[in-house]
């Protein structure tokens, strides 16, 4: 069994407003007195974390995702629970926090590693290292004012990962990145993964979650309110946005028998009553698709009531939970409209299977406009389910077949 490296027991955190000076004294002598205002950041919130696991926390804006990093990091206490770290964390919670504008990026560098624990030797060891990943040129012997939120971003992160911490804690702060140094920092934290280090990610990027982390925390107005693995929770969490955005959604979840999850969340005032795949040529059923084979999506759906517009959106995604390909009859500029109760419309989406060899899943989604968020009508994660083969093309390896050889120019020697 895994050491817990952190260990999060019925934490909360309680802010208050007390009526005037008389009353803050009387608090601060440990007397009874009732504020005149009291918030609840956080509230009974327990986990644990492994060594070596990545666990990411999920939730709105204001669910109170920082507030508990700050707890676990030390710089905010909570007024109940217990927290336990075992070994040496590395946070990234806010841009620039702890850095001084007038500073150049070199002497911020020695400043925050030092707070860090690390010696002035230690640091001129590593500061090559450093000015190497930011890649930030010549402003790192600039003042950090001058610097973008980008730069202050690679800056804070070639820092924080001088050294691999035995706990990594990241909020946000990627996002603001290029693509480049986004792809550079998760290439670094999955380093960090493989060679022990546990990993805490608050993000709004779903994708970044299904793809790196074990464990998965949503918090809900300063509670937990799920955990567990990625899909499921994700996939709760994106129905549940779309419950708060349209009234009386249900939120159904079960896991079938090749271990995927299906989510249903919506009114059904629309449903998706089929989905299939199929031969193009023979329309045969298929339960595994060739790669290269020309097959089609076909979804029958059903009106349950008067509905002025359908949208059909669909969605590929791997056993990993990527999204392979998206879009919607939104997009086509083929919404469907004045449909009745009792109507049922036939959607057809041929192409070619340009899949790699594994398995995938469909999702689909009837909305009224370009997402969910405007009206949901049903939404089914995972709802249909297949296999992609290579049976007559070259061996390759990933999520894409290209169609195409390689062209050899050979110059002899004179």
């Amino acid at each position: 069994m895994s050491q817990i490296v952190l260990s999060v027991t019925g934490v909360g955190k309680r802010y208050t407003k007390f009526g005037g000076l008389f009353s803050r004294l009387m608090q601060w002598a440990g007397l009874p007195v009732k504020p005149a205002y009291e918030y609840w950041a956080n509230r009974d919130i327990s986990f644990n974390v492994p060594a070596g696991q990545a666990v990411a926390i999920i939730g709105q804006n204001g669910a109170g995702k920082s507030t508990l990093l700050k707890m676990i990091t030390g710089t905010v206490r909570p007024t109940t629970g217990h927290i336990a770290v075992s070994g040496r964390i590395s946070a990234m919670l806010e841009l620039g926090l702890g850095f001084n504008p007038e500073f150049s990026g070199r002497q911020n560098a020695y400043m925050a590693g030092g707070l860090m624990g690390l010696s002035g030797e230690q640091l001129d060891q590593l500061m090559p290292g450093i000015e190497s990943f930011a890649e930030i040129g010549a402003f790192f012997d600039q003042p950090l004012r001058v610097y973008s939120s980008g730069m202050q971003a690679r800056l804070a992160f070639a820092v924080a990962t001088a050294v691999r911490p035995d706990v990594l804690i990241v909020d946000e702060i990627l996002s603001v990145g290029d693509s480049y140094f986004q792809h550079r920092s998760f290439d670094r934290i999955r380093q960090f993964k493989e060679q022990g280090t546990s990993i805490i990610l608050v993000t709004h990027g779903m994708s970044d979650v299904r793809s790196l982390c074990d464990h998965v925390i949503l918090i809900d107005k300063g509670c937990v309110i799920k955990q567990g693995a990625p899909d499921e929770v994700v996939d709760f969490y994106n129905a549940m946005i779309a419950r708060k955005e349209n009234e009386k959604l249900d939120i159904e979840q079960q896991r079938n028998e090749q271990g995927w999850l299906q989510t249903r969340s919506g009114t059904g005032q629309a449903s998706v009553t089929r989905l299939s795949l199929r031969d193009q040529d023979s329309d045969q059923v298929l339960a595994a698709a060739q790669v290269g084979q020309k097959v089609k999506l076909v979804a029958e759906v059903q009106l349950r009531a008067d509905i002025p517009e359908l949208v059909l959106g669909l969605m590929l995604r791997d056993k990993q939970g990527s999204v392979i390909w998206g879009s919607n009859t939104w997009h086509t500029g083929q919404v469907q409209h004045g449909l009745l109760a009792g109507d049922t419309v036939e959607f057809v989406l041929p192409f070619e299977c340009t899949l790699g060899p594994g398995s995938y899943s469909v999702t689909t989604a009837l909305t009224k406009a370009e997402t969910h968020l405007d009206e949901n009508y049903e939404w089914s994660d995972n709802l249909l389910v297949f296999d992609v083969i290579n049976v007559e093309h070259t061996q390759f390896i990933g999520s894409t077949w290209l169609r195409g050889e390689f062209q050899i120019n050979k110059q002899e020697a004179a």
